[in-house]
Order: C-alpha cells, then structure tokens, then sequence
C-alpha cells in the first residue's frame, strides 16, 4: 500500500483567495498572519513545511489598511546596502504615500512567512492592489470575508421564489 494516501494533484492545486483589506475590521498584523496562513498551505490537511502547497492570496483595497496605535507614525523599515554609513530609514506614513499600502502588506506579510527557500516563491503569490479592480476575477474561488448566511445569492434565490410558490 502506498505511503502517500490523500497527498494527490488535487490535493495540491492552489486555490485563488480574496480579502478586501479596505472592509475588515482586524489590523494589519492579524491580516498579515492569515494571509501567511494561506500562502504556506498550514490550512490544508497535506500540509509539509518542506513542500510549496500554499494558495494564491489578492489583497483589495491596501489603500485602507488598518493599524492600531500609532504604529503609522511611529513604526520604521530599515534598510542596509553593506556599505557604511548607507543605514536608511522609512516610517509607514511615508512608505504608504510612496508605495501605497499594498508594499506595507508585502512586508509584513514576509516578515511573518519562514526565512527559507521557499519565501520567494510563496511571496510571489500575493497579489496586492490600491482598489478594487484586479486581472484575477476569473481565477478567485474563496472570498474571504465575515461570514454571513444572508450574503449567500441561495438564500436570495430561495427568499425572492418562495412568494410564488405559496401563492401557486
């Protein structure tokens, strides 16, 4: 018998998420760890921290990423080319008005991912935009968003055709 029960293609497929980052209320690390979650494939019941089985992650609306505090103001990225002297430093007000809230979400998204082989690649799988338009509409299986059973286009369907059937 095989070793290698349940760890199939299908297994392995990558499904396509979406989280409108301007809409839910958790702050930005609690988005942050989800997200890094969902890219390494920990949600999955084949999951390996040796093997890439992570999702694809689209972050809408970054423009309106929510902090606690006054980590906006206060929170710094440093970064270094090895040569003395060039120590420069960015806060995250100034970082989101130069890149826009999507390249605050990348970072705290790698900073949560684990230092290996594989960030690169699982970094490559989220896609951030500024609004809500995006290429992957066709893609986009799983909308995350809080759940909520009177959202679902079912029970629209049943509520707007059950009038008709008790009038029949």
């Amino acid at each position: 018998m095989s070793q290698f029960v349940g760890k199939t293609r299908l297994a392995y497929s990558r499904a396509w998420h979406r989280i409108d980052v301007g809409t839910d209320p958790r702050p930005l690390g609690r988005l942050a760890s989800q997200i890094a979650i969902c890219l390494m494939g920990k949600h999955k019941p084949i999951f390996d921290p040796s093997t890439d089985c992570g999702d694809y992650v689209v972050a809408l609306g970054c423009h309106d990423l929510h902090t606690t505090g006054k980590k906006r103001f206060q929170k710094k990225y440093y970064r270094h080319t090895t040569r003395p002297g060039s120590l420069k430093e960015i806060t995250m007000d100034r970082l989101f008005a130069k890149w826009g809230g999507g390249e605050v979400l990348r970072r705290a998204v790698r900073g949560m991912l684990p230092k290996n082989r594989l960030r690169d690649d699982r970094m490559a799988r989220l896609k951030c935009f500024e609004g809500q338009s995006h290429p992957y509409k066709d893609n986009i299986l799983k909308i995350e968003e809080p759940a909520s059973i009177t959202r679902l286009p079912e029970v629209h369907a049943a509520f707007d055709t059950q009038p008709a059937a008790l009038s029949a």
